[in-house]
């Protein structure tokens, strides 16, 4: 008995940074998948301003939080409609992920 005292101390120290690790990777998730849902929601945006002749890289801008707009890309497609991608954001707030997201939207126009 006296030889185990201290063994779950010593295996919680040994657990805690993979428990860490585990928890950042399901936040990084967690921020990509909220990076798509604004990145959705910026392409609507931004389709409906196209549809009505105003600016639709301003209507993306407006509609994702000032952190994320330095990685906005929006470009209308041939088709009609347009595409907006965003980088998403890291776990580590000076850090930058390799990832980006995108979406695109249109609204029909009458023929």
């Amino acid at each position: 008995m006296s030889d185990e005292r201290g063994q779950a101390s010593v295996e919680l120290v040994a657990a805690l940074p993979l428990v860490l690790v585990a928890a950042a990777l399901a936040w990084q998730v967690t921020l990509a998948g909220h990076a798509l849902w604004l990145c959705a929601h910026a392409a609507r945006a931004a389709a409906r301003a196209d549809s009505v002749g105003a600016s639709a890289r301003a209507a993306a801008r407006s509609a994702v939080p000032e952190s994320m707009a330095s990685g906005l890309r929006v470009e209308r497609l041939r088709t009609g409609g347009v595409r907006v991608s965003l980088r998403v954001p890291a776990v580590l707030g000076g850090a930058r992920t390799p990832f980006s997201v995108s979406a695109s939207s249109s609204l029909g126009r009458g023929s």
